[in-house]
């Protein structure tokens, strides 16, 4: 027993290692060194609070523009990147050594030189005076050092690659010569301006990526880690391979708050993967399935990934949209794996643990499930059109109104709560573990569901910026974490207040290091991204890269997916999801929406956007390097290979839906109603769960190979209806150019026209697209012609553009004077794809019912 105690103790040691080397650091010195870290740690986190709150514009003191919030951003991220993580595997971790202290304030000077000379530099743009060249060249090697402290050597040979590529482009073979640049060139645009290090990216993780991270480490800090995984195995660990279903839930839970795989993994595993162990799954699965939840947290909303934030700046869409294009997906992938879970449950006949809740009929449940789910929807209503309704009457004393209440609200909470028992941290390596029972492991932390609440609000509601939504939430969650404690044990009646608010103190000083040391990986990553951006921009490097990529993938859209997703994976066994993501959208993403438009297929940008990151995400899966797959191992005791190549068996779901939803965009919630919306999600739901049912060979009983063949068509047949449809009949006809003025007077207001169009791009070189026309307003096809913009001319009976009017729609959609409209494809009336959901149903009824029969076959002899 002694010894099975040391071993857990030995890896948990391990783990936390692991999780500091790849998240945060693995340095703690004792002493004076490791008070200027903590220190350093939490003025930095302190100083993101300021520049994100109104304070420095009500005070009219310390503010900051973008560019020098961003080198102040930098100098700390350098700074702390040298003082905790040592130089090599064999470096002290119990000291900081004087060359780390030099290196450490070099960097911090070097980041800080845009802010300290700010105004030196701007009045000199473009010319850059020997010191500032010196300052940008150490800058950039520290910057490199520090990616390859924190991020490991695969980053920084990267940008090492894109610098050299800069420096010696006359030298380069062929295509990829370009005239090159200087040294002065490089380090002015790299170092000086904010087109390279100081760029979108490092902006993103200034303005939008601290706050979130920093309110999930003060979240976590106040219990609501421990409180997720109570809440989803009591809910979920007595079915069958119920730790696992309920890893999966604690896993999506405790994403909603947390950016990093291996972070998740850890918090959640320790717990969930001895339970999976217990009921039956191997070291190897019950690694797996951790890993497969834990990644997903990063595209679940609302606190998604960092490279989530990085989209709206990169597609110019809201936060808000990203969210409700990022739900969808997210939320179908966690329900198919829970279904693989199952399907895992009862391939081996799996038990769950034992329920300690009372014993309920099952109508009692749903009646239950629907009260509490229409208790929900009428709060939800209340709240929504109350404040609505309030705003106007209580004009600028709106916010103190809703701040009292809140405050009422979550007093009140603390009250129910108090009711029950404190949470524990069991010991999942326990011989037996009773599950908790539901309503008081729910009860007891309600108030943890309150700062996530108002952070969607002022995102969905308010349409605050995500940076000025994540403020608040992190404003409301730090009166929480300091308060919590001293009001409940005055509900209690075991109050010792000076001790309960100093405690609350420290737990909020540990939330503000833990939140800065979790920010420095993705500081300097973001940074040292911005090297390989400021390349492609200067360089020119994007379109040679297109045109690369066109002639290996011949102009068929669903090789150069293909080649992307492959890019992403081999880049992500060496880079962090967000240099990952920047990475390849920078190069990549422009290429395949030209390319569509090309081929005719119009993708939405947000789905480039969105198919890269799925993939940035699936590198920490993928072995051989996928570090979650480690960290997870590292818990189960099980082969980190085979935990990866397992857990990339379980991601099968969610490499799938990228593709899919390139095709079809509904999955996006992309142009739906609401009612649409809720069609699309349940059938996309039925799809991915006969996916995931045909990935894994079984459904009721094993499945024959044809079968696992059927189900998948069935599949692709409920996910992209159309491609059937399209076959059987086209959904546009083609009419001649010169009929084109003809067509438009008799569309359909709400409708659109398809134009092929020939032409020169921006480079003289010869090019033809596909686009969309909305039908603009107007009684005529001349009049709607007018009010689009578009002069046309006809030649010889083919149809030029003349004209194009200035600030136009035309001009917007990219028409051209002297271009040439070759084909002009009208809408026809058809049958809905959604018809060909029925013979795909009806095949899937087939093949249940054929399964049944087989599965009742053996258990009659069985039973016999």
């Amino acid at each position: 027993m002694s010894e099975d105690k040391t071993r857990t103790s030995a890896s948990s040691v391990d783990l936390e290692d692991m999780v500091a080397s790849s998240d945060s650091g693995a340095r703690k010195p004792p002493g004076l060194p490791g008070k200027v870290l903590v220190i350093t740690a939490a003025v930095w986190s302190l100083f993101q609070l300021w520049i994100a709150s109104p304070l420095p514009f009500v005070l009219e003191f310390g503010v900051f523009n973008a560019t020098e919030s961003r080198s102040i951003h930098l100098a700390f991220a350098l700074f702390l990147a040298y003082m905790a993580y040592p130089a090599t595997k064999n470096s002290p971790r119990d000291r900081i050594p004087i060359q780390d202290w030099v290196l450490g304030l070099l960097a911090a000077l070097a980041g800080a030189y845009m802010f300290i000379f700010y105004e030196q530099l701007a009045q000199r743009p473009g010319a850059p005076i020997m010191q500032d060249v010196i300052v940008g060249v150490i800058g950039i090697l520290l910057l490199l050092e520090a990616t390859r402290r924190a991020l490991g050597p695969p980053l920084m040979i990267v940008a090492l690659v894109f610098i050299g590529y800069s420096l010696a482009g006359p030298y380069m073979p062929g295509i990829l010569s370009h005239r090159g640049v200087s040294v002065s060139g490089l380090i002015n645009h790299q170092w000086l301006t904010t087109q390279g290090v100081f760029g979108i990216a490092l902006g993103v993780s200034t303005s939008f990526v601290f706050l979130f991270v920093l309110f999930g480490a003060l979240l976590d800090k106040a219990g609501a880690g421990n409180y997720f995984i109570k809440v989803a195995f009591s809910l979920l660990g007595h079915y069958k391979g119920g730790p696992a279903k309920a890893a999966v839930v604690a896993s999506g839970m405790t994403g909603l708050i947390s950016g990093s795989s291996i972070a998740n993994v850890v918090t959640t595993g320790t717990f969930t993967i001895p339970m999976m162990k217990r009921v039956g799954f191997s070291a190897e699965k019950a690694g797996a399935v951790e890993v497969a939840s834990s990644v997903n947290g990063q595209i679940m909303p609302p606190v998604m990934g960092a490279a989530a934030f990085l989209m709206v700046e990169y597609v110019g869409i809201s936060y808000v949209e990203v969210i409700k294009h990022a739900f969808l997906p997210a939320l179908i992938s966690y329900i198919a794996l829970v279904y693989i879970v199952h399907l895992e449950a009862l391939k081996a006949n799996m038990q769950g643990l034992e329920s300690s809740n009372p014993p309920k009929p099952l109508v009692r449940k749903v009646i239950g499930f629907l009260g509490g789910l229409l208790l929900m929807m009428i709060t939800a209503l209340v709240v929504y059109y109350g404040l609505g309704w309030l705003k106007p009457v209580l004009g600028e004393a709106t916010p103190w109104v809703v701040a009292a209440g809140l405050s009422v609200i979550y007093i009140a909470l603390l009250k129910v709560g108090s009711s029950y028992p404190e949470l524990e941290t069991d010991d999942p390596n326990a011989p037996v573990v009773k599950l908790p029972q539901t309503r008081p492991t729910v009860m007891v932390g309600l108030q943890f569901i309150l700062p996530v609440v108002v952070l969607v609000w002022c995102l969905m509601v308010e349409r605050l910026s995500p940076g000025l939504s994540a403020f608040w939430a992190t404003v409301f969650m730090t009166f929480i974490i300091v308060t919590q404690r001293p009001i409940m044990a005055i509900f209690r009646g075991q109050s010792d207040f000076t001790a309960d608010i100093k405690a609350g103190f420290l737990d909020l000083w540990d939330g503000l290091v833990t939140g800065a040391r979790n920010m420095i990986g993705i500081g300097i990553a973001t940074a040292t991204a911005g090297i390989i951006v400021g390349a492609v921009s200067q360089t020119g490097v994007g379109l040679v890269l297109a045109d690369v990529v066109e002639i290996l993938s011949m102009g068929n859209l669903m090789l150069i997916l293909m080649l992307t997703a492959v890019l992403s994976l081999i880049l992500g066994m060496g880079l962090p999801t967000t240099a990952n993501y920047i990475v390849v959208s920078a190069l990549l993403a422009p290429v395949i929406v030209t390319l569509g438009e090309q081929n005719g297929l119009l993708v939405p940008l947000i789905a480039v956007h969105l198919f890269v990151f799925y993939f940035g995400i699936m590198a920490d899966v993928t072995p051989p390097v996928g570090l979650a797959s480690f960290a997870a191992a590292a818990v189960s005791g099980g082969d980190p290979l085979r935990t990866g190549f397992q857990a990339f068996y379980y991601s099968l779901r969610t490499a799938a839906l990228p593709f899919l939803f390139i095709f079809n965009t509904d999955l996006l919630l992309i142009d739906v109603t609401f009612l649409q919306g809720i069609l699309v999600f349940v059938v996309a739901t039925i799809a991915m769960l006969i996916f995931a049912a045909a990935t894994q060979g079984f459904m009721l009983t094993r499945n024959r190979w044809y079968e696992s063949i059927l189900l998948l068509l069935v599949a692709f047949t409920l996910f992209r209806p159309g491609f059937w449809m399209d076959m059987i009949h086209d959904p546009y006809q083609s009419i001649p150019p010169s009929q084109f003025v003809q067509a438009l007077g008799e569309m359909d207001d709400d409708s659109t026209l398809r134009v092929q169009v020939a032409g020169k791009d921006a480079y003289g070189d010869p090019l033809t697209t596909y686009m969309t026309l909305p039908v603009p307003e107007g009684e005529t096809g001349e009049e709607r012609l007018s009010n689009f913009g578009l002069e046309l001319l006809v030649k010889d009976e083919s149809l030029v553009v003349d004209m194009v009017a200035f600030g136009s729609q035309a001009e917007k959609l990219g028409f051209d004077f002297d271009q040439k409209i070759i084909e002009v494809l009208a809408p026809v009336d058809r049958w809905s794809k959604e018809w060909m959901w029925i013979p795909a149903l009806g095949v899937f009824a087939l093949i249940v019912l054929m399964q049944r029969r087989r599965r009742d076959g053996s258990a009659k002899p069985a039973s016999a």
